[in-house]
């Protein structure tokens, strides 16, 4: 298979307007490519290549429809925004990079297809698929409750909602386990994400607490969250979990990762009664069965957060506390 995508850059809008099913219920967010701070974003890839040897399974390609492995290519909505997750390394010129490029790469090659992929804002992907303008979404797109509504999964992480401070800010402590603790300060978070759903939700917390409320301000790209936590003009970032903790491992990023608050499964996206889902679940469950899965994890640090199996449209984990 080619392995070079079909790149149109879009460029994020800074105000959001979706439909209401998906506004809030994101578990990552896209980033503007290139635009983040040094040691945020543009570093080199690693050098390992665990979906060079993959290979296709006719079992498994079998389970296409047929007008597809006609075809031989699927439309791709991909969200870049951050390692280890998707991100340009070292700037614009080279293919994006991350955890969901090599396993959408890889799926695609037990499938026997290209994949035409189309860099898209993060808001965007979703109800694209609904109009028939992409095959499939990328972009660490959480599965839950509301989602399920209207959008078929195909999980292959697990991940969730995390936070994190600027190096030598004290003030939460070392985890945060519950909002309250987050009375009276400053939120940073991605628009139309999980986060931004969480934080509203339960924004009356504070006041049961007998607390001072905190405060969300949300941005469009993680590199401006990022940014507004070096400057001082919030006091905590919301994100997830495996970007945060590769985000705290960078020096320049000047941030502490302050633990796991919500995990959440993490799949590939499809419009509400796709026929691909049961071909992509046995793709991935391939890729487990045959090491290929865990190998790409490592590559990205991100084995903590492994699945043992796909599934197609799970249950939304509820909140252990």
């Amino acid at each position: 298979m080619n392995p070079r995508p079909i790149r149109t850059r879009l460029r994020i809008a800074a105000a959001i307007a979706l439909l209401p099913v998906l506004a809030l219920t994101g578990c990552g967010s896209g980033d503007t490519p290139g635009t983040a701070p040094a040691g945020a974003q543009a570093s080199p890839a690693p050098a390992d290549d665990p979906v060079a040897a993959v290979r296709k399974v006719d079992s498994v390609a079998a389970l296409l429809p047929a007008d597809v492995r006609a075809a031989g290519t699927l439309r791709v909505g991909s969200s870049i925004g951050f390692p280890p997750g998707a991100y340009y390394p070292d700037g614009q010129d080279k293919p994006p990079a991350g955890q969901d490029i090599d396993l959408a790469d890889a799926v695609a090659k037990v499938l026997g297809v290209e994949l035409e992929r189309q860099d898209a804002s993060f808001e965007t992907i979703l109800p694209a698929l609904g109009s028939g303008k992409y095959d499939v979404g990328t972009g660490n797109f959480g599965v839950t409750t509301e989602r399920l509504k209207a959008i078929d999964f195909v999980t292959y992480i697990n991940d969730g909602q995390g936070f994190a401070v600027k190096t030598g800010n004290t003030a939460l402590g070392e985890k945060v386990t519950d909002l309250t603790q987050l009375c009276g300060q400053t939120i940073g978070t991605g628009a139309g994400t999980t986060f931004e759903a969480t934080l509203t939700a339960r924004k009356g917390v504070c006041a049961k607490a007998g607390k001072k409320p905190y405060e969300v301000k949300v941005y469009s790209e993680n590199a401006a969250t990022l940014t507004a936590l070096q400057q001082g003009r919030i006091d905590v970032i919301m994100s997830t979990i495996n970007g945060l903790r590769h985000q705290a491992a960078q020096p320049a990023s000047r941030t502490t990762f302050l633990g796991e608050f919500h995990r959440l499964d993490v799949g590939f996206a499809f419009a509400k009664g796709s026929p691909l889902t049961r071909a992509f679940q046995a793709a991935v469950n391939e890729l487990i069965k045959d090491g290929v899965y865990a190998r790409i994890l490592e590559k990205w640090g991100t084995s903590a957060s492994a699945i043992d199996t796909s599934r197609i449209n799970p249950p939304e984990h509820a909140p252990e506390r």
